[in-house]
């Protein structure tokens, strides 16, 4: 199939049937792949070996509240062999720089880089790799989990993603995803967008990992170090210039329903490697960097680090 035009043209037009790889079909990447397919572009899936031909044989399986229970057919590769008009990179920090063997940089010479990982310093390694004029600052929020290769489980009641670029050229790729499911707003702010979720999940993820206990109990039974914690981060994020309300987290929190834990306390249970070093290790880094001090957020990494 010949290559369509780049995602956002010089004449802003999205291609009607985009071609999307997906790097990483997990959780959030698998939830995409799906949605996307679903609304009728070319989804290509790059996943080691086994994940591969699982996609190939029976696409992708979504059990969702919002979206409701489909299979999507999708393409799947170890590598990606062609070019693309998007790239999604949705696998773990942990596993980032191997992953993107599979991407070879000429292929996204007229696509843009997705980057949608927790954390800030990935966008730093995109850029080297693919040029800073095809990587898009975004975030997502939402609770989705991988089940089983090609089976994803959406728990949550919303897919939310910020594009942390000025409107113009990237309202068609806003759209684009908005149309897929994923309500997605263009905010010009690429501090206030990353920071807004770091600042956001590293107490949760943190915390409710430490305590091995879900939001609820880490609410009624350590609320004085979560609120500590919040406001370490939030003193971090005012000094890298995103926003800094920890009351406004903490009310987030308390909306939680009690049961909900972080996708880092889920691969602790799972035995799968934890992205400390993305979430907490990163406002450390942000912090010694301003001078502003988190001895809560040392210690509490220590002891995750320590096991």
């Amino acid at each position: 199939m010949p290559h369509t035009a780049p995602l956002v043209s010089d004449s802003g037009l999205v291609p009607p049937r985009s071609k999307v790889a997906v790097l990483g079909p997990g959780g959030i990447g698998g939830l995409l792949a799906a949605l996307l397919s679903r609304a009728g572009h070319r989804v290509i899936c790059i996943a080691g070996e086994e994940t591969a031909n699982t996609l190939r044989r029976g696409g992708i399986r979504v059990c969702s509240g919002q979206f409701g229970d489909f299979a999507a057919a999708v393409e799947a590769d170890t590598v990606l062999r062609e070019p693309v008009d998007l790239c999604l990179v949705t696998v773990k920090q942990t596993s980032l720089h191997a992953a993107l063997d599979r991407i070879p940089p000429h292929l996204l010479d007229d696509g843009l880089v997705l980057p949608l990982l927790n954390g800030i310093e990935h966008l730093d390694v995109l850029r080297a790799r693919y040029g800073a004029r095809r990587v898009v600052p975004a975030v997502v929020r939402v609770e989705s989990t991988r089940s089983a290769p090609g089976v994803i489980e959406h728990g949550s009641p919303f897919l939310e993603i910020d594009l942390a670029v000025r409107r113009k050229p990237f309202d068609p790729l806003a759209s684009m995803l908005t149309a897929a499911g994923a309500d997605t707003r263009v905010i010009p702010d690429e501090n206030a967008v990353l920071w807004a979720k770091l600042a956001f999940l590293a107490p949760f993820a943190l915390l409710t990992t430490r305590y091995r206990l879900p939001i609820g109990e880490i609410r009624a039974e350590r609320r004085k170090e979560l609120a500590a914690l919040v406001e370490e981060t939030t003193a971090v994020s005012r000094a890298c210039g995103g926003p800094a309300d920890p009351a406004q987290i903490l009310a987030r929190y308390d909306a939680f329903p009690s049961s909900s834990r972080s996708s880092m306390q889920r691969d602790a249970e799972a035995g799968r490697p934890l992205e400390i070093d993305a979430i907490g290790g990163a406002v450390i880094r942000a912090a010694e960097r301003h001078g502003v001090p988190v001895p809560l957020m040392k210690h509490l990494l220590t002891e995750l680090e320590a096991g």
